[in-house]
């Protein structure tokens, strides 16, 4: 008698978008953390939460393909081949993104490769950065009779220089927001100040939402020795506007500078 395999169906490539949210990993949405369940492979940035891993039931591939300003990393190339690669390999791909996948985080780029190899993507949205890591601190963004808009923009283009939106925000009243751009801080503030008084109250919150949190406050006319006390290697987003006053801390830290000033 003749035995025939019967072999299981391989299953079909498909890779999901996440975005893990700001930073800590209990700030994923619902549906985000339920696709990371039914992952069959996992590909995660540098600002995910290591944490939000350990939570994947299954002995799935998780692999870092996070890109850090200053460190040696996989190439945009390189994840968009791997993202093909393991689709086609495992099945199911979570791409997981720290934020919001389509704020600064070349979502596109890996959508296009990924659908040209006829591979299906779902998008799943995540709290952007942009708008938490200020909301955690009690800074609004917008605010009446302060602040009707904001600005998000950033501080790294692939040219190496700032965005022509940076300069256009900064002659604006909005709130403006950027990331990805704490080692350029005192080129940033030098920049806004060409265009807003130098009392205008800046933040700079780094490592948002996490056990590491630090934010610190002040004007733009004392930035340069504000850079000097703080650790230019931990991400941030710098918050420039009025609405920085609404800080807690704000007006104190401002006192304790003056009075140092006067010493």
């Amino acid at each position: 008698m003749q035995i025939f395999e019967i072999k299981q169906p391989k299953k079909s490539p498909k890779v999901t978008l996440v975005g893990a949210g700001p930073g800590s990993r209990d700030l994923i949405t619902l549906r985000g953390y339920r696709a990371l369940q039914h992952a069959d492979a996992i590909l995660y940035d540098a600002l995910v939460d290591p944490g939000l891993l350990d939570e994947v039931s299954g002995d799935i591939p998780k692999i870092y393909v996070g890109k850090r300003c200053g460190k040696d990393g996989i190439s945009q190339d390189g994840i968009n081949a791997l993202l093909v690669e393991h689709a086609f390999t495992y099945g199911h791909v979570v791409r997981l993104k720290g934020g919001d996948p389509f704020v600064f985080g070349r979502a596109s780029e890996e959508i296009e490769h990924l659908e040209s190899f006829g591979i299906p993507v779902d998008v799943v949205p995540g709290i952007s950065s942009a708008i938490a890591a200020p909301a955690g601190q009690g800074i609004p963004v917008t605010k009446r009779g302060v602040s009707t808009s904001f600005w998000v923009v950033t501080a790294t283009t692939k040219e190496g220089t700032f965005p022509k939106d940076l300069q256009l925000a900064s002659q604006s009243s909005a709130t403006l927001l950027i990331l990805m751009g704490v080692r350029k801080l005192k080129q940033i503030v030098d920049l806004v100040c060409k265009h807003r008084s130098g009392m205008t109250p800046f933040a700079l919150i780094q490592n948002a939402s996490k056990d590491t949190e630090r934010c610190t406050t002040g004007t733009l006319n004392n930035a340069a020795a504000i850079t000097k006390t703080i650790d230019l290697t931990q991400p941030g987003v710098i918050v420039i506007g009025d609405v920085v006053a609404e800080h807690p801390s704000f007006f104190e830290e401002e006192v304790r500078r003056v009075l140092h000033s006067t010493i």
